[in-house]
């Protein structure tokens, strides 16, 4: 439903999967986005670490620096990080091969924007591409004589802008709840295995003064340079769990908590915070002093690790003894990250069709569900390929079919103001009002003010357990949308005699 009084979802025109069509401009120029910063690099042996492949930390100060100039370019004026969302790298970069890196802004909002970025490599000789890794950072633009600058609205010109524009507004919600999480998993105690390494055997501290070649234009430090740092101090830290050199696999969501300037020495701690059977957590922590003044936190992140061995399979890793107290507190955090991790890569990094359809539903999964709930529901609506079927009393089906997966999509106008469709529709208690064949639907947990648990039984006993999200519009011109998928709950079975169905997207725009 657009934000007018009628109830439309409009037919899409371009695929947001492989390679996007290119649009044009009247004239028939291609179009590009005016955001949109393009950075590409041959890998020489100064940027690489001792197996000849790119180090991690040359690869985020060149991903920052991109997103960031096209950050400038929306704001027209010097942004800086404030964070970034979880990366994780899908592939090494050997010397010799090109790094191709593309940033663009996805969505500005009052005084923040988001920057997808986009890696990927090439190799000269034999003309093979392949991708490294996705990543989104968020960005503030700043006033010479300090404060946040009101961005003005960035406008998506096709489809699959359009798509990414909205899934900000989804991304967006999901960082603000992300260190909510946290709370809920802390309470389930592990306990430490018997022979372990000493955690303090890893820790590792290092001092670096930045100079201005560490520095942006606004003689602040480089963020991409900051987690060149912490990178390296963690390497080093997760080396001495098990003697060998470990492989970065990712790094978790983290935000800057307060700008470093030339002139600053960067204190940069980092120690494995626990060993799980192929990977580890590292945390590390970034602080900032001139002179007498006392430290500033600059930066806290958590990256995974893994050990290799020669056929390129991880090993299994030693555990880890933490240290008293404060070690405790790290080592049981780390137990509840990596719980997230796992439900994230579960959720959200897999294909669509890689999903189980219904995932079991708890609160350290919740607003990953939710995200992909929504996410999927947009990115299915967008593909260009819907057939239409029939057109009969003013309503059009169309469908849908990939791979073993039929989709169906109804389109119809009804008089009635937009928001009081989405208040009908998004609640299904109250679908009994205004559906024939609907007998009951009592609400099971209300998760949120825009997520909701039911036990979807119609007329017949179908015995589905739907997440219902249901989100207004995040600004003018976004829909309303309201998307359906089936969860399992502990508490409550499939109904014996029954087999349990599942809905992956019922959707209602």
């Amino acid at each position: 439903v657009r934000p007018q009084y009628h109830n439309h979802l409009k037919r899409v025109g371009e695929s947001i999967s492989g390679t996007p069509k290119m649009s044009r401009h009247q004239n028939g120029e291609e179009y590009r986005n005016p955001t949109e910063v393009k950075k590409s690099q041959i890998v020489m042996p100064c940027h690489a670490n001792h197996r000849q492949e790119l180090s991690v930390g040359e690869l985020l100060k060149w991903m920052d620096s991109t997103a960031c100039l096209s950050a400038e370019r929306h704001a027209g004026c010097p942004c800086v990080t404030v964070s970034v969302d979880d990366i994780h790298f899908e592939h090494t970069i050997g010397v010799g091969q090109v790094v191709n890196i593309k940033a663009k802004v996805n969505r500005a909002f009052n005084t923040s924007m988001e920057v997808g970025i986009v890696v990927s490599c090439e190799d000269l000789f034999s003309d093979t591409h392949w991708s490294v890794c996705r990543a989104v950072a968020t960005f503030v633009s700043q006033r010479t004589t300090g404060g946040k600058v009101q961005l003005r609205p960035l406008v998506p010109c096709t489809q699959a802008e359009q798509v990414e524009h909205s899934l900000a507004a989804e991304r967006r919600r999901m960082r603000l709840v992300h260190a909510d999480i946290m709370k809920d998993l802390l309470a389930n105690r592990v306990q430490e295995a018997e022979k372990a390494v000493p955690a303090e055997r890893t820790r590792v501290e290092s001092v670096e003064l930045v100079l201005p070649t560490h520095a942006n234009h606004q003689v602040n430090t480089f963020g991409g340079q900051i987690m060149a740092w912490m990178e390296n101090v963690a390497t080093i830290a997760a080396s001495r769990l098990c003697n060998a050199h470990p492989t970065l696999q990712s790094i978790d969501m983290f935000h800057f908590r307060g700008p470093s300037h030339v002139g600053d020495r960067l204190v940069l701690k980092a120690i494995v915070n626990n060993a799980f059977k192929n990977s580890m957590e590292v945390g590390v922590c970034a602080e900032a002093y001139q002179g007498e003044e006392p430290l500033r936190h600059i930066n806290s992140a958590f990256m995974t690790f893994e050990i290799r061995d020669q056929e390129g399979k991880p090993c299994t890793l030693p555990r880890i003894r933490p240290e008293p107290l404060e070690g405790m507190r790290r080592y049981q955090e780390a137990i509840a990250r990596n719980k997230i991790r796992l439900d994230r890569k579960y959720i959200i990094s897999c294909k669509q069709t890689e999903v189980p359809l219904s995932v079991p539903w708890d609160l350290s999964n919740q607003v990953y569900l939710s995200y992909n709930n929504v996410s999927a529901l947009k990115m299915l609506a967008a593909r260009n390929n819907w057939l239409l079927n029939s057109e009969k009393n003013k309503v059009s089906l169309y469908t849908l079919e990939q791979k073993q997966v039929l989709s169906f999509k109804v389109e119809t106008e009804v008089d009635i103001p937009a928001e009081r469709a989405f208040m009908l529709l998004s609640d299904l208690s109250k679908r009994v009002e205004w559906d024939p064949n609907y007998e009951r639907c009592e609400l099971i947990l209300r998760v949120n003010d825009d997520d909701f648990l039911y036990p979807d039984q119609g007329g017949k006993v179908q015995d589905f357990i739907l997440l219902a999200s249901r989100r207004p519009p995040c600004d003018s011109g976004d829909p309303y949308v309201i998307a359906l998928r089936s969860v399992t709950l502990p508490t409550h079975p499939p109904t014996e005699g029954y087999n349990r169905g599942e809905v992956f997207v019922e959707n209602c725009f």
